[in-house]
């Protein structure tokens, strides 16, 4: 049924509309509300919360809330924003990137482990628009226990981001003999040699991480101990007379729906540090190794790697990798 007035028409059934519980607009509108409302985007009604879609990404639900989780690059498109003032266009986030790869020595000298991939968590308000969601990967292992070669330091990590709104540098390599740990979101630890020589840790990011451990060099027992690696909420452990440096501890997130920590950083290693001791990796990092392969940092929680060395008793000295980093964004859709 239709009703004619002086003017314009009106329909006896309310425009449809989105964003309100019975799906209609109250009361009886006029053509020329339509079409004013329309011309200043006031109808139809927008929803309440953000409409989103992703590729890339593994989508689950808890409660009101949808949880994307990046494990890869993808995309994190926001079709709509809402009207509700708090939570219409806010997206929780943990943005981790790429650990660093621990430091690969030869001839009983102290290396470094891996330095945590940078780690940001928070909230941001999102647009109407695509965003590339780009995540990081671990630094490359090394063989430094070669005859040609005296040692290597770690790879570097590469940076995850969200679009331009959230970056996150990757974790800084180990550090060997001379050679520094790289600065990174968190820095690699420091080499040291058994002629009473050491490196410098390297450096990490203000915001997403830390500088990683000290080396140490024992002139009466004449061993050495490398540092560990950065972490984003720790310092990289210091070699002590007993120990290598154990990897600074990481960033503890429940976004995902369970407690999980990233981003730690790699063990130290050394010879003769009280027997071979060795620095542990922590929150994603691995563990070093004298003699063998050590532990790689834990894929997409972006540990760094764990350091290695030879010994008199086993030639081979690989490093850890860097684990990957992740991406989770968190949104209410109800």
């Amino acid at each position: 049924m239709s009703l004619r007035y002086k003017g314009g028409r009106i329909s006896a059934t309310p425009p449809t509309t989105t964003g309100t519980s019975s799906g209609t607009a109250p009361g009886l509108w006029t053509l020329q509300q339509q079409m004013q409302a329309l011309a200043s985007s006031t109808w139809p009604l927008p929803p309440p919360y953000m409409i989103v879609t992703t590729s890339g990404a593994s989508v689950s639900t808890s409660g009101n809330y949808k949880i994307a989780t990046f494990n890869a690059t993808g995309t994190f498109t926001v079709d709509y924003t809402g009207s509700d003032p708090t939570e219409g266009s806010t997206v929780e986030y943990l943005v981790v990137a790429g650990g660093g790869g621990g430091g690969s020595s030869k001839d009983s000298n102290g290396a470094g482990g891996g330095g945590g991939g940078g780690a940001r968590t928070g909230n941001v308000v999102v647009n109407r628009q695509a965003y590339t969601v780009t995540v990081g990967g671990g630094g490359a292992s090394r063989n430094g226990g070669t005859a040609s070669i005296p040692g290597l330091v770690g790879g570097s990590g590469t940076g995850s981001s969200f679009g331009s709104l959230v970056t996150t540098t990757g974790g800084g390599g180990g550090g060997i003999n001379q050679n520094n740990g790289l600065n990174g979101g968190s820095g690699g630890g420091a080499g040291t040699t058994r002629s009473g020589t050491a490196s410098q840790p390297g450096t990490g990011t203000s915001g997403e991480g830390n500088n990683g451990g000290q080396g140490r060099w024992n002139q009466t027992q004449v061993d050495s101990g490398g540092g560990g690696g950065g972490g984003a909420t720790a310092v990289g452990g210091n070699a002590t007379a007993s120990n290598s440096g154990d990897g600074g501890a990481g960033l503890t997130s429940s976004i995902s729906g369970s407690s999980t920590s990233y981003a730690g950083g790699g063990g130290g290693t050394g010879s003769d540090v009280n027997g071979g001791d060795i620095g542990l990796g922590v929150d994603g990092g691995g563990n070093g190794v004298v003699g063998g392969t050590a532990v790689s940092g834990t894929t997409n929680r972006g540990g760094g790697g764990g350091a290695s060395c030879t010994d008199s008793y086993n030639p081979t000295s690989i490093s850890g990798a860097g684990g990957s980093g992740v991406v989770v964004i968190k949104w209410r859709f109800q």
